[in-house]
């Protein structure tokens, strides 16, 4: 793991622009820890405030220190984004190894339930579901829903990784020596296919956080708690742009860029790491 990080961060640009991204990112989560206001309590600074050597990003309509409310956004942003990556790579890793492995009927069954959820219109069943459950929406919530959708794709990519894992002659070695079908997708098949689920798993972060966004701005999703999606919202709410409060909506943009083309740069890196012609072209071999 260590030898991999350092490999990425001595030959690609890209991996260690994104490390240093994220590491911006991990430093405001890590700062939510401390910090000296109760973000579920409002006017406990002064209102509508600039950015200042007091108020790093400056102040809100409501009352509230914007820098150490975008620490907590972050956090949550984040814990979304783990949290769906978990599930819809729980699902994803099932579907894939089982369909790949078993093949015929279950293949065939597995495929078309995986089928069904890609040409599913994702954006449109959340917002429903958001209406139908409105107050009750919560983080956890929300990525348990995500999760549930955002795994066709990858399971996909899995299941056609084993097929081809299945000809080789070392899973043959294990059919003949008795070894069980379940033994020989989680000890054989596997750790073939860890690095793909890792690549994805920085994909569907990107993707889950930006569905929580557009939900958020909508007002969807748990506006009380902090997220990025929420600031924007409140934002909005109060007409920021149109009052001068700039940098209520510039602080969680800015943030959101720095998350995605962090997490992004990190995924096209370790993607292109995965694939050995590319790894050893350019490390110079």
């Amino acid at each position: 793991m260590f030898k991999v990080l350092r490999d990425l961060l001595h030959y690609d640009g890209r991996f260690r622009i994104g490390f240093i991204f994220l590491l911006v990112i991990l430093g405001l989560t890590f700062l939510s820890l401390v910090s000296p206001y109760d973000m579920t309590k409002t006017f406990q600074v002064g209102m509508d405030l600039p950015p200042s050597a007091q108020h790093f990003f400056g102040t809100n309509t409501r009352g509230q220190d914007i820098f150490w409310w975008m620490t907590f956004a972050v956090r949550n942003s984040l814990y979304l984004g783990i949290l769906t990556a978990l599930v819809s790579r729980v699902i994803a890793v099932f579907v894939g190894l089982t369909a790949g492995y078993r093949g015929g009927v279950i293949d065939k069954f597995l495929m078309a339930i995986n089928d069904s959820f890609v040409v599913m219109p994702v954006l449109p069943i959340l917002i429903l579901i958001s209406f139908l459950i409105r107050g009750q929406m919560s983080i956890v919530s929300l990525a348990v829903f995500l999760g549930i959708f955002g795994w066709p794709w990858d399971a996909r990519l899995i299941r056609a990784q084993v097929l081809s894992l299945k000809e080789r002659s070392f899973t043959r070695t294990a059919v003949y020596s008795g070894s069980k079908p379940l033994r020989i997708t989680m000890t054989e098949h596997l750790p073939f296919v860890l690095p793909v689920v890792f690549a994805t798993t920085i994909n569907n972060m990107i993707w889950s956080i930006g569905m929580e966004v557009t939900l958020g701005i909508l007002g969807l999703s748990d506006v009380m708690s902090p997220s990025l999606g929420s600031t924007i919202y409140w934002a909005n709410s109060h007409q920021a742009l149109m009052s001068g409060i700039w940098w209520w909506l510039a602080a969680p943009i800015a943030v959101s860029i720095v998350l995605f083309l962090g997490l992004y740069l990190l995924f096209s890196s370790v993607n292109e790491y995965i694939d050995p012609r590319t790894r050893l072209r350019r490390m110079g071999a």
